[in-house]
């Protein structure tokens, strides 16, 4: 098979979606491989050490399309790069077409056949691509709220972890997977106060079972969420339906209840996000304000700690890559009930009962 690895246009998006060893593997398996001129860099690779690997080094971004038929990225297709796609292409990417209907249009009026990290599944239950880019959101989210809580980029002159004789920052997590998971080690490892709500009395009691007193876990439910956010000083969105929108949990109305200055991230933006009053943002103007609280709304949150993102990432994604290749893609679904989790789209078909309802189209289950 043709496979093609395009440069991410997004603004400040630096991972890339194979590292050179990934090249070396498809290659190693009697794939073609061509790379657009310094898709890796940004990530810390060189073109040298994908041509070392056997890749093909392309400056044409088109050519690549034209030539490919499976288009490898990590974020979603942006507008000016639909035309390049054609009929009946592959891609192997993050889509998150639930809140992005131009994009599924687009797929489904081209019949690319979508296959979404994001939906990809495993024998727990859990979503192995997006594991690894939530664990590194989920730090983030706490690193990047405690650095716009700092009083010159806009917030309330807070150190979560506070210092002898003054108190801890407040934290609160909306939500207690992967994302909560890892937003909670990191705050509570700065020594904040931190308070997880999620559904899940299960999830609740894995909390208390891992942290003990250092957390409070709450039922999330409105009167909870909103005494929570009432003492918070950052706030941190961490729900997640697998493939589609999320809900609305804190309204604009809400915020007047909160702190002047705290800050809210919310990693959940890529569907939608979960606050009424949140809009995606970009690395080189990551927040605004609205009822005098801070927004942190960035989009590719991993992008900004793209080796580590890399690396994380393919480790998961190249056997599956590796599968639509060696195998076919209508053999690899066939074969792998997980990986066929991951069709979005197909020949004109919304495949992902959730995109689906969430974009309120008509969702086909296709069977290989």
């Amino acid at each position: 098979m043709k496979i093609g690895l395009v440069k991410e246009i997004k603004v400040h998006e630096y991972r890339v979606g194979l590292t050179p060893s990934c090249v070396e593997a498809y290659v190693e398996n009697g794939h073609t491989v061509f790379v657009e001129k310094d898709a890796g860099t940004g990530a810390g690779f060189e073109n040298s050490e994908y041509e070392k690997a056997g890749a093909t080094i392309v400056e044409d971004k088109k050519k690549i399309f034209d030539e490919s038929e499976m288009i490898v990225k990590v974020k979603e297709p942006l507008p000016q790069e639909y035309e390049y796609f054609h009929e009946g292409q592959i891609l192997y990417t993050y889509l998150h077409i639930a809140a992005d209907r131009p994009q599924a249009e687009m797929l489904l009026n081209k019949k690319i056949k979508a296959v979404a990290y994001e939906t990809i599944t495993n024998n727990q239950g859990g979503l192995p691509c997006l594991t690894p880019m939530s664990e590194i959101a989920g730090r983030l989210a706490v690193q990047e709220g405690a650095k716009f809580l700092e009083k010159p980029f806009g917030g309330r002159g807070v150190l979560l972890g506070g210092v002898p004789g003054v108190q801890r920052g407040n934290v609160v997590i909306v939500g207690g997977g992967i994302v909560g998971l890892n937003a909670c080690k990191m705050a509570v490892g700065l020594g904040a106060n931190v308070t997880v709500l999620d559904i899940s009395a299960s999830r609740l009691a894995f909390y208390d079972d891992l942290f003990g007193s250092q957390v409070t876990t709450l039922f999330s439910n409105k009167t909870n969420l909103i005494k929570s956010i009432k003492e918070a000083d950052l706030v941190i969105g961490a729900v997640l339906i697998p493939g589609a929108t999320t809900p609305k949990l804190i309204k604009k109305e809400d915020l007047k209840l909160m702190k002047k200055n705290s800050v809210l991230v919310d990693v959940a933006i890529d569907q939608g996000g979960c606050f009424e009053t949140s809009k995606a943002t970009y690395h080189d103007n990551p927040t605004y304000i609205v009822n005098d609280v801070v927004h942190y709304c960035v989009a590719n949150m991993p992008g900004a700690v793209s080796l580590t993102s890399t690396l994380a990432l393919t480790a998961t994604t190249l056997n599956h890559g590796l599968a639509i290749a060696n195998k076919g893609l209508e053999k690899a679904l066939h074969d792998d009930i997980h990986l066929s989790n991951g069709l979005n789209t197909y020949e004109g078909k919304l495949t992902n009962k959730a995109v689906a309802e969430s974009l309120k189209i008509p969702y086909e289950a296709i069977k290989f």
